[in-house]
């Protein structure tokens, strides 16, 4: 799934922009949107069934009709499980507002923001679509555990498949009590050589008899402490051979591909490879 965030003041037409950009990309696959609120949203009426469970103390409240229409509500929701879940079912994500996440982004009116920049303009009239929609085919892809699961086991060979075995590392906050906490990691990779250790190892442990799709991803950018960090997704004809390929699957992704560590502290900051264990 491709994600762009889009920031700006209130009047520099950041949800217009949202809505030509999702107009446009509709023509290429499925189009998500998600919108940062300051306000509590008007999703459900005071005193009917929904708002009823909330009052109760429902933490998270859905509602589904029979033509697949739905909404939510929650308060314990972040940005990056929403992309996650989204990533399994779109192709697009368009981000409006969430001027502090590092996701690619448009930025308009000179607003401020952590992500990688794509396109700036003072208002959202002096943006060329058709540049930022090539620019937008050029991003990394954003990737979950559930979007890997769901690519494998779109394989033409899935029907030999009794098996899908994954693993995820993420960012430990603490080694123990004592230490000091993590608040975020930040990955670079070595472009190109990178994406090229990458195939071969999943070319390679494809190759294996019982072992049908294999999906590697390494996160780049900040991650977040508690946030998922890396991804092996193994579909295989039993679980022996899923298990020992996703085994050596992180293990030569964390020896093989040239990624960059740098750890944030509460106190420090530094490169993995500038400081001995």
């Amino acid at each position: 799934m491709q994600v762009l965030g889009i920031v700006g003041p209130s009047d520099s037409g950041k949800t217009t922009l949202v809505e030509r950009l999702a107009a446009r990309l509709a023509d290429r696959g499925r189009v998500a949107t998600v919108k940062h609120l300051k306000t509590e949203p008007t999703v459900d009426t005071e005193g009917k069934d929904t708002a009823r469970h909330r009052a109760a103390g429902a933490t998270a409240t859905y509602g589904i009709t029979d033509d697949a229409g739905w909404f939510a509500t929650g308060a314990d929701r972040s940005l990056r499980s929403t992309l996650d879940d989204l990533a399994a079912d779109f192709d697009y994500c368009l981000v409006e507002g969430y001027s502090d996440r590092p996701l690619p982004t448009v930025a308009l009116g000179g607003r401020d923001h952590a992500g990688e920049p794509v396109a700036t303009a003072a208002e959202a009239d002096a943006v060329d679509l058709d540049s930022l929609l090539a620019a937008v085919e050029d991003l990394e892809p954003y990737e979950s555990l559930t979007s890997l699961v769901a690519e494998a086991k779109r394989s033409p060979d899935a029907r030999y498949a009794g098996a899908v075995a994954t693993f995820t590392g993420r960012v430990r906050t603490q080694e123990g009590p004592e230490d000091e906490p993590t608040e975020h990691l930040e990955f670079e990779k070595y472009d190109g050589v990178a994406e090229e250790r990458m195939a071969t190892i999943r070319a390679e442990l494809e190759a294996r008899d019982g072992v049908q799709e294999v999906r590697l991803h390494h996160r780049t950018g900040v991650v977040e402490a508690g946030e998922d960090i890396v991804f092996v997704v193994v579909l295989a004809g039993h679980r022996r051979e899923a298990f020992e390929t996703v085994e050596d699957g992180i293990d030569r992704l964390k020896d093989e591909v040239p990624l960059f560590k740098k750890e944030v502290t509460v106190d420090d900051a530094f490169w993995s490879h500038e400081r001995s264990e």
